[in-house]
């Protein structure tokens, strides 16, 4: 009996999953994606009822608040799950775990004395916040109530990565989904009670506490399990001699979030700022669209670093070079179809989800999906020049592309409101995405080059 033939796709995906390292992507993968496709489902429902429930100015209020928090957290923040995903897993490898626990340890106070730093700036930014990105001063009160999320993240970064680095994506993924599942049902109370902004605004609040405290306590749950009750007792001495190290690549984590930040997420405020709560009520809807593309391909990102880590630090070039090749040509059998799809569909699905108030934001959306294309199908472009010893480079990248899209903000986000914003996010991801890849594919050439051959896998 013959086989049917397979198709293109189905054949090429076959192909991939016989080498061992993919599947090993694929299956850390796996719950994650599973969480982050169901998270993404749940959003959309979120956002849909909160589109309906407040209209198209209030739920631009809603995006300036809830953004303006996480600016100020990640402004103060180190990025402390890679620290702890690099660093953990070095001493770990090394069965040095008093210095895997010290290293945790050290985020986790790093991370606490960052978080307290940025809740005590809102608290003081609040009003400001309230005057020019909601345009109403009486609601620094909304954006005070949601700086609470901050002081639940105390250690979440550090957390995650631990778990990462253990290989609980299980937990991971049962609190993403948790958290959207809760947002969603306290969303439909509010949605059923015809009930206002603070109403959603606290649904998405208890949905963020709720992630940050169960990742955290499970993280301190795994780290007694791995390295004993007294892990926490661990020295920071042990750290002495990468002391300097730690703290260069903290900064350079630090430096490449606050340029993150400034460039890509903190558009509702600059949009809010520039022109006004309707046109940032566009772009929430826009950008809600976008997430239904990007989310599934986010749990790549981290199952991807850890792999290539280790292929790195074992000097594997040829495992590096696969791992990111079939990553890219996975992401591709996703992104490609799915952005085709949104742009086809897309006037239906806004008028009939949303409402036809909200159709503007369909130009938006457009021009979104080809940045998104870029930055999916590439989704590895700056995790893997981190353990190829670039921390700086991408920071220096993102520094250029901060200052070019700021000034083009100022100069089209006045006239042209969230259209203006969406292209200079797509010009961006498609500048530094393209200079990004090339600098890792020169730099993995060079390794190979002047590096002994290693048994691949």
């Amino acid at each position: 009996m013959v086989d049917p033939p397979r198709s293109v796709p189905g054949a090429l995906l076959s192909r991939l999953l016989q080498n061992p390292l993919l599947r090993r992507v694929l299956r850390n993968s796996g719950y994650l994606l599973s969480a982050n496709t169901l998270q993404a489902i749940l959003s959309f429902v979120q956002s849909v009822l909160a589109a309906r429930l407040l209209g198209v100015e209030a739920l631009g209020l809603l995006g300036a608040i809830t953004q303006f928090a996480s600016v100020i957290n990640r402004f103060t923040s180190f990025r402390m799950s890679e620290l702890v995903i690099s660093y953990v897993g070095h001493f770990g490898g090394r069965q040095q775990d008093r210095h895997a626990a010290a290293v945790f340890k050290a985020a986790a106070l790093a991370e606490m004395t960052s978080s307290l730093l940025a809740y005590g700036i809102l608290l003081v930014l609040a009003p400001l916040g309230a005057r020019y990105f909601a345009q109403d001063p009486s609601l620094a009160g909304l954006f005070r109530l949601y700086g609470l999320s901050v002081l639940a993240n105390l250690i979440a970064e550090s957390s995650a990565g631990l778990l990462q680095i253990l290989n609980r994506f299980r937990s991971i993924a049962f609190f993403t989904v948790g958290q959207s599942v809760l947002t969603l049902l306290l969303i439909l109370v509010a949605f059923v009670r015809a009930e206002g902004l603070s109403a959603v605004l606290i649904a998405y609040l208890l949905g963020k506490v709720a992630y940050a405290v169960g990742i955290s306590v499970t993280a301190l749950v795994q780290a007694g399990r791995q390295w004993g009750r007294d892990w926490w007792k661990a020295p920071l001495t042990l750290l002495a001699d990468r002391r300097g190290e730690l703290v260069r690549f903290s900064l350079s984590t630090n430096i490449t979030t606050t340029l993150t930040l400034v460039t890509r997420d903190s558009e509702m405020l600059w949009l809010s700022a520039l022109s006004n709560p309707l046109q940032a009520g566009y772009y929430k809807v826009a950008l809600a669209i976008m997430n239904i593309v990007i989310m599934p391909i986010d749990p790549l990102i981290r199952t991807t670093y850890r792999e290539v880590s280790r292929e790195i630090g074992g000097r594997r070039w040829e495992n590096v070079r696969y791992l990111l090749r079939s990553g890219s040509v996975l992401s591709a059998l996703w992104t490609i179809p799915a952005a085709l799809g949104l742009i086809v569909l897309g006037p239906w699905l806004i008028s009939t989800c949303w409402g036809g108030e909200f159709l503007p934001s369909y130009p938006s959306v457009v021009v979104l999906m080809l940045g998104v294309v870029a930055v999916n199908i590439f989704y590895w472009n700056r995790n893997v020049l981190l353990p190829l010893g670039k921390p700086g480079f991408p920071t220096g990248v993102y520094l250029v592309g901060a200052v070019l899209r700021v000034a083009g903000m100022l100069a089209l986000v006045p006239a042209l409101g969230a259209l203006g914003i969406a292209s200079l996010l797509s010009a961006f991801y498609l500048g530094t995405v393209a200079v990004l890849v090339l600098k890792t594919v020169k730099e993995l050439q060079l390794a190979a080059a002047h590096a002994p051959r290693v048994a691949e896998i």
